[in-house]
């Protein structure tokens, strides 16, 4: 669907190390400050058991996974809101994202420097909202003369509803806070939605610690906590450093018995992508048969037609019905055909809410 979560933070706190680990991609990974510089763009597959148990049962010729796309973006310093360092060209690749995974530097080591020369992620954290605030405040500066004038001399209701949100935007951000702290109601969500803030894009914070701290956290991953606490933010603990060393690892079997060793289940990269694919507010649905079984993407709360036109355009258009099985009743009866005698097949309209985890088939007439 084109939809991009793009991972910042301060030069050296692990982000490319990290964007390694989730991508082919490779980008360039130093010691030093601003070491990514142009935005690598890596298509991560999403793991997901479901697809795994519908191949085991269909047996297709293909397989197709879902995937979200992962941007490693240059990193930010003082001053990046009046172009100071890369600050513009972080800013600007920052605005083409839909979500955001912020990195942080939750680990000691005297040998990575810090850009700041010590160690807090909380302070790291401010750094980088206070530049991505700044640059808000002169989006809706710019945006509130514009819209206060349209807002006076036409009497546009719009206008007055947007001139009001951004107001209430002005507000939070001259007291340091972000776009997402501001509660709106539907209209007003409505009227702002074309303001691209960049603080009010979905985050994910994501703590990198050392081995040691990889299960539990530490004292500097409860400070993250206790300070994102009032935000509408997720907090993720990962070790970019175990991650490489995983990926580095040839066979299957070898990474769970490096996993078991550290008394984890799974690898930090897996959770990492489902807590981004569902940063971005998408779901999964499937397709299955004998050619091909598919994991197809979509944003929550679509329609049929309109996830029908995820495939191609034509059964959007030309949209008659939706033939849907639920993935637990695909599972337990083992094919479509013993679903439909089962009765566990649904016809549903131009109306139906397509759910996550839904096997689809899509009729159509062009």
């Amino acid at each position: 669907m084109g939809l991009q979560c793009g991972i910042v933070g301060l030069p050296n706190v692990g982000k490319s190390t990290l964007f390694n680990c989730l991508s082919n991609a490779k980008a360039q990974s130093a010691n030093f400050p601003f070491c990514t510089i142009e935005p690598n763009v890596g298509v991560i597959t999403v793991p997901d058991e479901r697809l795994n148990k519908l191949v085991e049962l269909v047996n297709p010729q293909n397989v197709v996974p879902a995937v979200v796309e992962i941007v490693d973006i240059a990193g930010l310093v003082k001053g990046a809101s009046k172009g100071e360092g890369l600050g513009n060209k972080f800013l600007s690749n920052i605005r083409e994202t839909d979500a955001i995974i912020h990195v942080l530097r939750c680990f000691d080591d005297d040998n990575i420097v810090h850009v700041d020369g010590s160690v807090d992620p909380v302070r790291d954290k401010e750094i980088i909202d206070t530049e991505l605030q700044l640059k808000d405040l002169e989006t809706v500066d710019n945006r509130l003369q514009k819209e206060e004038k349209r807002a006076m001399t036409g009497g546009d209701p719009v206008a007055k509803r947007l001139v009001e949100v951004l107001h209430l935007y002005k507000a939070a951000l001259e007291k340091g806070l972000s776009a997402r702290t501001v509660v709106l109601d539907d209209l007003q969500q409505e009227a702002a939605k074309d303001l691209q803030l960049l603080t009010n894009k979905p985050v994910l914070y994501v703590c990198n610690v050392d081995e040691a701290s990889v299960v539990k956290g530490n004292k500097y991953v409860d400070a993250v906590r206790e300070a994102v606490k009032n935000e509408k933010a997720e907090v993720l603990i990962i070790g970019a450093g175990i991650e490489a060393d995983i990926a580095e690892l040839e066979t299957y079997e070898e990474k769970q018995l490096f996993l078991e060793d550290l008394g984890l289940k799974e690898a930090g990269v897996n959770k990492l992508i489902r807590t981004a694919y569902h940063l971005l507010n998408l779901q999964t649905y499937f397709t299955a048969g004998p050619k091909e079984v598919r994991a197809w993407t979509f944003r929550k709360g679509m329609k049929a037609p309109q996830t029908a036109g995820i495939i191609h355009t034509d059964f959007e258009k030309g949209f008659i019905r939706a033939e849907v099985i639920k993935y637990d009743d695909f599972i337990a009866y083992g094919s479509e055909t013993k679903c439909k005698e089962a009765g566990k097949m649904s016809v549903e309209g131009k109306d139906y809410v397509v759910q996550d985890g839904d096997m689809m088939n899509f009729r159509f007439n062009v």
